[in-house]
């Protein structure tokens, strides 16, 4: 029945059968922009443009963070310590300072003045103020005891240097000599401070371990 009354409308409006279904599978086919899937092409493409901007965010965002880190890594109190790039005030200052601690942690009984003079030098600040209350019983001991004590550096280590202070990790051997006895070594190690004055490092603060 519904073929028969759809050949019957198409014949009235001067439309063959043909015409007239050929027309609804037309209309069948148009469908609006939400009215299915698109095509497999326009899905790939779209996709591929989403992943693309999803890409360029990530590297921007990962960008921009690397470029803050290295900011920090030039800000940090490493970059500004000279003993990693200033080779040569580097072996300057730890010359300096393991000549002083040989020169003021060394004596013997009859030239204690000369350890003295040495001190007043080549120390500075809070050492030199350390060093002139000690030396008294240092004094004493050596002559009371015909005692003789000589200082190497074994090492010295630079962990810190700017244009005007350095800090030191220093390694020593010492030895100790009584008249009539064997002499006796002994290892130490010490936390120097160093500040460079009228052209010369200058110890200024002396801690051990």
């Amino acid at each position: 029945m519904v073929g028969t009354v759809g050949a019957a409308e198409a014949v009235e409006n001067g439309e063959t059968v043909e015409e007239r279904e050929g027309t609804g599978e037309a209309r069948e086919g148009a469908k609006g922009p939400g009215d299915g899937d698109d095509p497999p092409a326009d899905r790939t493409a779209r996709w591929r443009r989403v992943v693309t901007g999803a890409l360029i965010a990530v590297l921007v965002t990962a960008g921009a963070g690397l470029l803050l880190r290295a900011q920090q890594l030039r800000d940090t109190p490493a970059t500004a310590n000279h003993a990693l790039t200033d080779t040569e005030n580097t072996t300057r200052v730890a010359g300096d300072v393991s000549s002083a601690l040989s020169k003021v942690f060394s004596y013997s009984p009859k030239d204690t003045a000369v350890t003295e003079e040495a001190a007043k030098r080549l120390l500075a600040g809070k050492a030199l103020q350390q060093y002139a209350a000690l030396f008294g019983q240092v004094e004493k001991e050596a002559t009371d005891q015909r005692l003789t004590l000589t200082t190497h550096v074994v090492r010295a280590g630079v962990t810190r240097l700017s244009d005007r202070g350095a800090h030191l990790l220093v390694f020593l051997d010492q030895v100790y000599e009584r008249q009539g006895k064997a002499a006796t070594t002994a290892a130490a190690q010490l936390s120097v401070t160093a500040e460079l004055r009228d052209g010369h490092w200058r110890i200024v603060d002396i801690t051990s371990g």
